[in-house]
């Protein structure tokens, strides 16, 4: 790129906004300029917001700790200090929906992190690998609404992306995938800091995770729909039951997947085949942050594994294994990703790169 876009971070001083900053330090197209928070915290430095309370294995950018943050509801204080916004804003979802539409009515684009828009039907929910064409709704979008070139795009939960890039490789292949049980094994780092009180969690596994299931189950359908008179459709014949868990385990989500298929199934051998040579838009595209691989098979029995897998390709591939015949159902295996990189900071960085690639973002004059 001939000039670097800028970027502003809504809820910067979170887990995931702090993600978010130490993900774009030295990011090939995007510069930070622009830092908002809640009101207690607008005022201050972004190093004294986040000084007792940086979460980050690497120190704070010393390029970042000098910014002023602002209220991240006074979108005034955005306009002509960014080009485009990434929301990891925290609130009832009310107020989330109306402080991200007041961005993109400022002619300023919104990437979310946040679920309030998820089902918005004329909102994207963006994995870039599997549906970059629901982009095209972005036009209607700012039709609809009167919107200039602000646009709102999510990203969907981190529970899912364990598990939906090796399902949509083998349905681009032509294989129909009906009926999915979804068990999940989700990190501590995904309830956000402090998260889960630790003798909560401590030699102890929490089958309940408020609003997790719900989302595993019908964020797919969106995805994997289409786009029919300026709305997106679910897809139908897919079936998806999922039990979510939270397990002491910092990063890093598991998928215990059982799949049964419609028509033609498919070999293990087919399977393997098709997982280890998939690629989507952003590795033919070469986006800066997408993995070379964004599927890696593991043929070890006991992988999958959190400590071992979870940072391949910079915690942006998705890891599978134990692939196996079921009893029940056609096939199981076990898939995993980092939450808090894929599932979130990550993952919208990488939609951020598609919506630039594809000229959706551009600079502000």
């Amino acid at each position: 790129m001939e000039s670097k876009l800028r970027a502003g971070i809504l809820g910067a001083t979170g887990a995931v906004g702090q993600n978010y900053a130490f993900l774009l330090e030295n990011h090939p197209w995007f510069e930070i300029t622009y830092l908002a928070a809640s009101p207690q915290s607008a005022g201050k430095t972004y190093g004294e917001a986040v000084a007792s309370k940086w979460h980050m294995n690497k120190d704070l950018p010393k390029k970042l700790s000098s910014i002023i943050l602002r209220d991240a509801n006074l979108v005034s204080k955005a306009v002509g200090n960014c080009d485009f916004v990434f929301s990891s804003y925290e609130g009832a979802k009310e107020e989330i929906m109306r402080v991200e539409e007041e961005y993109a009515a400022a002619g300023i684009p919104v990437i979310s992190n946040n679920s309030a828009h998820r089902f918005t039907e004329d909102v994207p929910m963006i994995i870039p690998e599997i549906n970059p064409l629901h982009l095209d709704i972005i036009n209607a979008q700012r039709e609809n609404r009167g919107w200039g070139k602000g646009f709102i795009v999510t990203k969907p939960n981190c529970s899912i992306q364990s598990f939906m890039a090796p399902i949509y490789a083998l349905m681009k292949r032509g294989y129909k995938p009906s009926t999915l049980i979804v068990s999940t094994e989700q990190a501590l780092s995904g309830a956000g800091f402090p998260g889960v009180p630790s003798l909560a969690i401590t030699d102890n596994i929490v089958p309940y995770i408020p609003g997790e299931e719900e989302k595993t189950e019908k964020e797919p359908l969106k995805i994997l729909g289409k786009i029919e008179d300026g709305k997106i459709e679910n897809c139908s014949g897919l079936k998806i039951s999922a039990t979510c868990t939270r397990v002491p385990v910092r990063d890093g989500h598991t998928a215990l997947v059982n799949v049964k298929f419609s028509g033609s199934k498919p070999s293990l051998e087919d399977i393997i085949e098709v997982w280890n040579g998939f690629k989507g838009f952003p590795q033919n595209s070469q986006l800066p942050s997408a993995p070379v691989n964004p599927i890696i098979y593991r043929p070890e029995p006991d992988r999958p594994q959190p400590v071992k897998d979870r940072d391949s390709e910079n915690g942006m591939t998705v890891t599978v294994g134990r692939l196996r015949e079921c009893d029940v159902f056609d096939y199981k295996f076990v898939g995993l990703s980092h939450n808090t990189i894929r599932g979130a900071a990550g993952g919208a960085i990488l939609t951020a790169e598609l919506l630039s690639y594809l000229r959706y973002l551009t600079p502000r004059m």
